[in-house]
């Protein structure tokens, strides 16, 4: 089948980049031919993109890398202006969130878009489309398809809560206008369906939601020994030193993979976006309990992004014992990423809690703790599982709601334990996985938002990694996540939303487990 895909961004790094590249990867395994639109300058890279579509003068123009084409990604040419959800760095965009844009940007925006896949609807005959995000890829197909190609909407967190749900009175016609001609809207979890349907009051909207969360690559994505793991880790920091050396970069990424050893280490991720929404802040405050308990643990930062100065600036005070410090960077908030001032509520109570001997003993304690944080900087999606295969645990401390917790379900897959905050999509994998281990271990894998967050996550991981049986623990969680989660079957589920099929996809069920 000829499957149109509409993303309009990157194709690795975090969340929506990573689901539409797995899907696309998945389509090409399947036997479909895949029309996939992105604006990641570097598509050619991929491993399952075989050609390359640019448009010059207003032609578009094909650049076959391999034969059969199976996979084309194409560039559509919006200019230097990339609408985003979240702040963030593009290179070679001038990246803005959507509320900062004007209504002739937007519509410029939107109408490059509508022109291009024109094009390549003329020149491939998709069969099916799926429109990623609330705004504006539904409606861009919308507009270009005018009822002609069956399509659905996958919902992704990010264009729902960060842009449509606050600035509903602008944004919400877009969403509407898109939502309107698809067959299937697809949600990663009840808590995004649930949001979507209070955001957007249309009749006839939850009849056509279905649940169909994000898949896990089982075969890259599963556990090795830790002289495996150790070996991987080192290709991997061999292989940053030269693209440092050849292309200029992090240099910090291969000496934080250097630093870490899973033969001799006890190893706990973090893996996301650098931002507060992430609750990243939270991790880092609790590692020096960690610590103290487990003196060989050592914390690994994945990732990057507009808070990544300020986390760092909490490390260095923490180090030097400069609580005072630590406590203004709570109060700080979103101020230090360049977002509104306010305070980091969970971050200042735990602050404001250590006193006397408490407080002494978290300041002894964190000067050799903070010595056992690394940051990596960005890391490509396709070198994740070398990561986590080398961890014990990932954390997962959003104070945002996430549509569906996809790294949960890889660190499970890979062996490690898997502890995130209990709300939103994050709950719903936790439920998921619970199952696979003992009842007096199924609270090891989530904790509560609130005053005590920061030793909530401190006392599950010194839990975990002081438990004796983690070995069959691990290969008992893995199992089960491998069975749950696939990327082959999401791609089936795709393509039955776009043309209707929605019996053959698990409707909406609230807790009860009744029909929502």
């Amino acid at each position: 089948m000829r499957v149109l895909l509409f993303h309009g961004y990157l194709l690795r790094g975090t969340g929506s980049n990573i689901y539409n590249a797995s899907l696309a990867r998945s389509m090409v395994r399947l036997g479909h031919e895949v029309h996939l639109f992105c604006q990641d300058q570097n598509a050619a890279e991929a491993d399952f993109v075989d050609a390359v579509g640019r448009w010059t003068a207003g032609e578009l123009h094909l650049e076959v890398l391999r034969r059969p084409v199976r996979c084309t990604a194409y560039l559509p040419p919006i200019g230097e202006l990339l609408p985003v959800y979240v702040a963030d760095r593009y290179e070679g965009f001038d990246a803005r969130p959507y509320p900062l844009l004007t209504e002739a940007e937007i519509e410029g925006y939107i109408a490059a878009n509508v022109a291009a896949v024109r094009d390549v609807v003329a020149a491939s005959a998709p069969q099916v489309a799926l429109a990623n995000h609330l705004v504006m890829g539904p409606v861009i197909l919308a507009r270009a398809l005018g009822g002609t190609v069956p399509y659905a909407v996958k919902i992704h967190g990010s264009a729902l809560e960060y842009t449509v749900r606050p600035n509903l009175a602008r944004f919400g016609g877009y969403a509407r206008e898109g939502l309107a001609a698809a067959n299937g809207v697809l949600a990663g979890s009840r808590h995004t369906a649930k949001s979507l349907w209070d955001t957007i009051d249309e009749p006839g909207l939850p009849a056509r939601t279905r649940l169909l969360p994000p898949g896990v690559d089982v075969e890259r994505f599963r556990p090795r020994s830790p002289d495996e793991a150790a070996e991987r880790l080192g290709r991997l920091a061999d292989q940053m030193d030269l693209v440092t050396a050849t292309w200029g970069g992090d240099a910090n990424a291969a000496k934080a993979l250097r630093a870490i050893d899973p033969r001799r280490d006890r190893i706990v991720s973090y893996l996301g976006k650098l931002i507060v929404s992430k609750g990243v802040d939270l991790l880092v405050a609790a590692w020096p309990l960690v610590t103290a308990r487990v003196p060989d643990a050592r914390l690994l930062m994945i990732g990057f992004g507009t808070y990544r100065e300020a986390l760092g600036e909490l490390v260095r005070v923490l180090g030097v014992g400069d609580l005072a410090a630590a406590r203004a960077i709570a109060a700080g908030g979103r101020e230090l990423e360049g977002g509104p001032p306010g305070e980091l509520r969970y971050l200042a109570e735990f602050f404001d809690g250590l006193r006397g001997a408490r407080r002494d003993d978290y300041v002894a304690a964190a000067a050799t703790a903070m010595s056992r944080v690394h940051f990596t900087g960005r890391v490509e999606h396709e070198d994740v599982p070398d990561l986590l295969s080398a961890s014990e645990a990932l954390v997962v401390p959003s104070t945002f709601p996430e549509a569906f917790g996809m790294v949960v379900a890889e660190a499970a897959c890979c062996g490690a334990l898997p502890l995130s905050a209990a709300h939103s999509g994050l709950a719903e994998v936790t439920a998921a996985l619970a199952p696979a281990l003992d009842e007096d271990l199924r609270s090891l894998l989530s904790f509560d938002l609130g005053p005590d967050a920061v030793e909530q996550i401190a006392d599950r991981l010194v839990r975990w990694l002081t438990y004796d049986d983690r070995g069959q623990v691990t290969k008992t969680l893995s199992e089960s996540a491998r069975g749950q989660f696939g990327w082959e079957r999401i791609a089936e589920g795709v393509i039955n939303a776009a043309l209707g099929r929605l019996g053959e996809l698990p409707p909406v069920v609230d807790e009860t487990g009744l029909r929502a």
